[in-house]
């Protein structure tokens, strides 16, 4: 399983706005192309949302991510949240800890 962690910075006041959209159009889409939630958390001392997912698919996570944004779903997505991101930063992850 290959894991991501996304942190945007949201425009100031929106952030209601955007975990509607991200709610009703990212997250549900996601699901469809393979990819798990471990988690989405609003912050709460700042204008920032943090999400993990994850992809264990039969190619990797860049792949299923490309095929996700190449979509004709993705590219008609109404509202796109992403246009409510002031400051996206994401970084792929690896577990440290012993497999069980």
């Amino acid at each position: 399983m290959e894991y991501q962690i996304r942190q945007y910075r949201i425009r100031e006041g929106r952030m209601d706005e955007f975990v509607d959209s991200w709610l009703r159009g990212v997250y549900p889409l996601r699901r469809k192309f393979g990819f798990t939630f471990i988690g989405a958390w609003r912050l709460l001392d700042a204008e920032e949302f943090v999400w993990v997912i994850g992809y264990d698919g039969p190619d990797s996570f860049a792949a299923a991510d490309r095929r996700y944004y190449a979509s004709e779903e993705r590219r008609a997505m109404s509202p796109d949240p992403a246009q409510l991101i002031e400051q996206p930063t994401q970084s792929m992850m690896r577990s440290v800890l012993p497999e069980p």
